[in-house]
């Protein structure tokens, strides 16, 4: 987001933390109020006209607002009505930020029991194994991604999959990435959840494909480089890909860091044709 759209970004997470997730209790019920402003995410994500409405900066806040309270009271919380109608009166510069916004939210509060640093790595690290589970195993995500399977069966299978084995945050947000993409694949679907809960702990994640598997020792130092050289925390997913033949590819958001003999092999490649 840019703009109006990341300042009122800001305003909302702001209004979120301090009043909604404060208090230790509701801290504690953020997974239902997690899965109530997934609720809101799909229900306005469905209404396009309204979205629109919502979202345009010449209609009054106030009747956002009202609108939205009116619309809601009935089927959610009042804390998630609370959080709607924040996001809904601020200024946006598009639908699609105030719908990133929202989702991000529900982000937030589904998290929100797992306060410290090790509870939201584990969460990284439970997305990014499904993540690659999903990909090494076609017939799955055929399963998990086939147009027109109904969304009770693909909650199903994840529920199947996942239950009593990960922890209910990360179960949460692998059911709305497989139900309710929006748009993404599965995979941008989890990926863009891993940089929230990353982003929640302040830090970036860099995804390391390595030939070998690394020591823990190697990602230590691997770990403490890239944080000095980024400066901020460090999350690494590695992923062991024995198609770099040697050494190792790191990406941090956009920019990528080709160490890799197949890379350079690639690049020579690249340079005669040109």
């Amino acid at each position: 987001m840019r703009g109006v759209s990341r300042t009122s970004l800001t305003e909302v997470t702001r209004r979120l933390d301090e009043n909604v997730l404060a208090s230790a209790s509701t801290a504690q019920s953020g997974a239902s109020l997690g899965k109530e402003l997934f609720e809101v995410v799909a229900l306005l994500g469905s209404e396009h006209s309204l979205r629109r409405w919502l979202a345009d900066q010449a209609n009054p806040a106030e009747a956002k607002s009202t609108l939205v309270g009116e619309l809601l009271e009935t089927r959610v919380s009042p804390s998630a009505v609370m959080v709607a109608s924040d996001a809904v009166s601020a200024k946006w510069s598009t639908p699609r930020d105030l719908m990133d916004a929202l989702e991000r939210m529900a982000v937030y509060a589904t998290i929100a029991p797992l306060q410290s640093a090790s509870g939201l790595g584990e969460l990284e690290d439970e997305l990014f194994r499904f993540q690659r589970i999903v990909a090494s195993q076609p017939d799955l995500r055929d399963a998990l991604t086939r147009e027109g399977a109904a969304p009770e069966l693909r909650l199903s299978l994840v529920e199947n999959l996942l239950s009593d084995k990960v922890n209910p945050a990360t179960l949460t947000l692998v059911s709305e990435a497989v139900t309710r993409p929006r748009g993404r694949t599965l995979e941008q679907a989890l990926e863009n959840f891993g940089q929230l809960v990353a982003e929640r702990a302040k830090r970036y994640v860099a995804v390391v494909r390595s030939a070998v598997a690394l020591s823990e020792s190697q990602q230590s130092r691997l770990g403490a480089a890239l944080s000095r050289a980024y400066d901020r925390d460090i999350h690494l997913n590695i992923e062991i890909a024995p198609e770099t033949v040697g050494g190792m590819s790191i990406q941090v958001g956009d920019e990528v860091i080709d160490g890799t003999i197949a890379g350079r092999i690639a690049e020579v490649q690249r340079r005669l044709a040109g």
